[in-house]
């Protein structure tokens, strides 16, 4: 069987997910990350997704995915029906993240988030220079594509985290495939927590 290949990102999130967990990942996009964890780690896998192009290619891989918005919540889900509930790469597209982290924490005994930093060196370094918003790092999108994205920082996070009583298990800052562990908010592109109800 020929090894998927992940992006940095998804490898740190998959790390953090146990052998043979029930996993919900939302916003899961083409599945890749599902299907690694279904075939890598023995995972129960579950999906939501917007894009019906998404949910095709999920179904393609024989993954279990559901058409939806997350924004509607996860209201379907009684507490605590999954081991790990994941969302990658999306909740800077949230109107409501408090809301949906609450509800990640509700249905899920952990929560595993993944964003860009909007902290990180090249992009305050090229607002500095342009006076311009730059791209997120890794994740290039204009400021009015759709849909729009909430620039935020590593601290910003950690900010909304005390201030909503969620506690951090484990934080993994990447730059590119290397960790970083010297002044995160500065040398990190992306940041992948693992989140948990206080």
């Amino acid at each position: 069987m020929t090894p998927i290949k992940l992006r940095p990102d998804l490898n740190a999130v998959a790390a953090l997910v146990p052998m043979g967990a029930r996993a919900l990942d939302l916003g899961c996009g083409d599945g890749a990350l599902l299907e690694y964890l279904k075939l890598v780690k023995g995972v129960q896998g579950r999906g939501i997704e917007r894009s019906e192009a998404g949910v095709l290619a999920c179904v393609r891989r024989g993954l279990s995915v559901r058409q939806g918005n997350l924004q509607e919540g996860l209201a379907d889900y009684p507490d605590k029906n999954f081991d790990v509930v994941i969302l990658s790469q999306t909740i800077q597209y949230l109107n409501d993240p408090a809301m949906i982290l609450g509800e990640m924490l509700r249905v899920g005994r952990l929560a595993v988030v993944s964003f860009p930093n909007w902290g990180y060196w090249r992009s305050r370094l090229q607002l500095l220079a342009g006076g311009r918003v730059p791209p997120a790092p890794d994740y290039p999108q204009a400021w009015h594509d759709s849909p729009r994205r909430q620039a935020f920082t590593t601290a910003d996070f950690l900010d909304f985290c005390r201030e909503h009583d969620i506690v951090i298990r484990q934080a993994i800052y990447l730059s590119g495939e290397r960790r970083v562990a010297i002044v995160p908010n500065l040398a990190a592109r992306t940041a992948v927590f693992a989140l948990e109800r206080s």
